[in-house]
């Protein structure tokens, strides 16, 4: 008889989803060698209760990647070698003081992608990369995704950081354009099973409208889709804010300025006037306007697909303003502020100011400390004084994700020095002289200082590194740690630990010397002493927890793997409000120009053809394409074009589609989910000189090739991905 060997002995860990912004609790299952068996929705978070999608089943895959790196690669005469963290960190620094030298500080510069708002090294060391580098160009994937909601809080609240979410659980109307959350799982509005949180506002007899250029799995869900002329949603909203002061409507019950002139502003967007540019009928505007105001309570919500438009800074102060017109800011069942559990540093009190400095180039003005990524390939190209020389990005693929990513791709060959902290060689890393990977995801502990800012209800979790560093492996903490000391010009031998000490002795300085403070006048140093964490990222959260109102610490998280509940949200405008004169402004004088603007496109005739982006469930921007389990399905590079566009162009199965900009071919999808006259590719695609082995093998084409990066919203600097004009016809055989 054959002998059955005994299963390994299995264990099991709870951890927050770190893909994307849902916040999901996880159940995973690990074998007695630390393999992910199996991962599940974890039912007693008290947030999430039990609800997954196929990213969150697919983390073991993502962490196990083969092809991920595990050791440091260096890059020489054109062929990568591994090398050892500490001659890693020596060729960084010998790169960096070696351009230093040679051109200045300013011909230094940073980009920081997406991943770095998923991890507490990323959040917590950016800010001190960005300084160590004391140079004008740093950029985010913020300028390609979600600035135009920032510029236009601070311009409207002082404060950029204050992102009003809806109140998904009590609102009895939900407005939603250009965002497809069944999806993306929400995005500035943290809430797991999103899709299950819009039935539940129907079952209730509440109603959803969504209005957007394709029919979106989130359309499916809602009582009424209107599709939309992309890039027209700020006449959209104008003509409803006109409807609403025109028939009496306008219900304020907050501190405001700019009601008058607001009101004169709207008077250009009558609804029968702005109908022939948006697409939606004048009474159906007329209509929308008189839902929201009736409704007990409403929200309007809006994400990236207005966000990456050319009035997308103007499309989300409306939003806001239409919020505030019908009594719905700021109150339960409207749009409301998240109070989370950690202190918010970010917070300082001053009224926002961007264009304190500029692009050398083109001019284009700082916001949040940043620069639009559109300029970075020109800043890269442009000689003369500070002209960029050596960058560092750090969790980030901006030849897939920037505008016009086939320049960067030709502008990074010409830096004289790179190093990015990234776990895989692909299209931006390849460029590189150093990659320093991370740490897999279970091996870090996960904590969403940002995310958990924009959540529907007020919650904390924290998930402990579910596996060990293996010996001499450096934290993700420690990575970066490194590399602001390196920047600094400290070198690569200095204590990576003194700076994390330094940045919590700060924090714990100004905790005890600011007035009102819980811990105003006490001894820092016994603070210090009494903090928890197994690492410096860890002592940094119990600081941050402490500080915080609701008096937490990470002993108590770690003792409630599940997560907390820290109740539904409560106004608190009054202490996030830090204008000049303390009132919301209505009518910022900052966006004057673009109102000018907006007005002249009601005469301009429309482009034939417009280009969008699409969101996709089995993925995530470019770094979930390497994993088997989510290809296949919908999760396919394709350009979904309305069958009657696709017979009156005589496309067969192939298109070539041409831009200002470039040109792709890609495959055709005939679909009645989008609008004619509009056609979308998926983003993040397009993969070429990559050593991930599945994304290589589908490989789709980079939209990013048609998008222009001159182009940009006016009002914030960010890029331009929808309703871009393309020309679209069949591909040569």
């Amino acid at each position: 008889m054959r002998k059955t060997r005994s299963a390994e002995p299995t264990r099991t860990a709870y951890r927050t989803c770190p893909i994307c912004d849902a916040v999901c609790g996880l159940r995973l299952t690990l074998d007695g060698a630390g393999k992910v068996a199996s991962v599940r929705g974890d039912a007693e978070d008290p947030f999430g209760k039990g609800y997954i999608c196929p990213k969150g089943a697919s983390l073991g895959h993502l962490d196990e990647d083969p092809d991920r790196l595990r050791a440091p690669m260096v890059r020489r005469d054109g062929d990568w070698h591994e090398v050892t963290w500490e001659e890693a960190f020596a060729t960084v620094d010998r790169g960096f003081t070696r351009v230093v030298e040679s051109h200045g500080r300013q011909a230094t510069a940073a980009y920081f992608g997406n991943p770095t708002f998923h991890t507490m090294a990323g959040i917590l060391f950016r800010g001190p990369l960005a300084q160590a580098l004391d140079t004008p160009n740093v950029f985010s994937a913020s300028s390609i995704d979600q600035l135009p909601k920032h510029v236009a809080c601070g311009l409207m609240l002082g404060d950029a950081m204050s992102i009003a979410v809806p109140d998904l659980d009590r609102t009895d109307y939900l407005l939603v354009l250009g965002a497809n959350p069944v999806e993306s799982h929400g995005s500035l509005c943290a809430a797991p099973d999103f899709p299950g949180r819009l039935r539940a506002l129907r079952e209730r007899g509440g109603r959803l409208v969504v209005v957007d250029p394709r029919r979106t799995r989130t359309a499916d869900l809602a009582d009424e889709h209107l599709f939309v002329r992309p890039g027209t949603d700020a006449h959209l909203l104008f003509g409803i804010v006109h409807a609403l002061f025109a028939e009496g409507l306008v219900t304020v019950d907050l501190d405001v300025e700019g009601l008058d002139e607001l009101h004169r502003l709207a008077v250009d967007f009558p609804p029968h006037v702005v109908a022939p540019v948006c697409g939606v009928a004048g009474d159906v505007i007329v209509r929308l306007a008189r839902e929201l105001a009736a409704a007990p309570s409403a929200a309007v919500y809006t994400r990236v697909g207005t966000c990456t438009t050319e009035f997308g800074t103007v499309i989300q102060w409306l939003v806001d303003a239409i919020n505030i017109l019908t009594g719905n800011f700021d109150r339960p069942g409207g749009v409301m502020f998240t109070r989370p559990a950690t202190a918010e540093p970010w917070r300082t009190g001053e009224p926002f100011a961007m264009g304190r400095w500029r692009s050398r180039v083109r001019g284009l003005p700082e916001a949040l400390g940043e620069l639009p990524l559109a300029v970075l390939a020109e800043e890269i190209e442009t000689p003369g004084d500070g002209q960029v020389r050596a960058l560092v990005t750090v969790a980030g693929n901006p030849v897939l994700s920037a505008p016009n990513g086939a320049r960067l791709d030709r502008a990074l060959r010409d830096l004289e020095f790179m190093v990015c902290v990234d776990p895989y060689l692909n299209e931006t890393t390849r460029h590189a002289d150093v990659i320093l990977p991370p740490p897999r995801m279970l091996q870090m502990p996960h904590y969403d200082f940002l995310l958990l800012t924009v959540t529907v209800r007020n919650y904390a979790r924290f998930s402990p590194a579910i596996l060990p560093l293996e010996p001499g492996r450096p934290s993700e903490g420690e990575i970066m740690a490194r590399l602001v000391q390196i920047a600094s010009g400290q070198g690569p031998d200095a204590d990576p630990e003194a700076l994390s000490e330094a940045m919590l002795g700060g924090m714990l300085t100004a905790a005890v010397t600011t007035p009102g403070s819980p811990y105003e006048g006490q001894d820092a140093t016994a603070l210090r002493a009494a903090l928890d964490g197994e690492c410096p990222e860890e002592r940094i959260l119990d600081a941050m927890l402490r500080l915080a109102p609701y008096g937490l610490s990470l002993a108590e998280l770690r003792a409630r793997p599940h997560g907390i509940d820290l109740g539904a949200l409560k106004p608190r405008l009054d202490e996030l409000l830090c204008t000049e004169s303390g009132r919301v402004r209505l009518a910022p004088r900052a966006l004057a120009d673009e109102v000018v603007r907006l007005r002249e496109r009601l005469g301009e005739p429309a482009a034939d053809m417009v280009l969008i982006g699409r969101r996709q469930l089995r993925s995530n921007n470019s770094w979930l394409h390497n994993v088997r389990t989510l290809t296949g399905g919908s999760n396919r590079c394709t350009l979904h074009v309305n069958p009657a566009d696709v017979a009156r162009l005589g496309l067969g199965d192939r298109a070539l589609v041409r831009s200002a900009a470039g040109e792709v071919v890609a495959e055709v999808e005939p679909t009645e989910s989008i609008m004619p006259g509009v056609v979308s590719l998926p983003h993040g695609w397009g993969h070429a000189g990559t050593t991930q082995g599945v994304a290589a093998g589908h490989p789709g084409v980079n939209a990013n090739a048609l998008t222009d990066d001159a182009v940009v919203d006016p009002a914030s600097g960010n890029a331009v991905f929808n309703g871009v004009p393309v020309v679209v016809g069949p591909a040569a055989a």
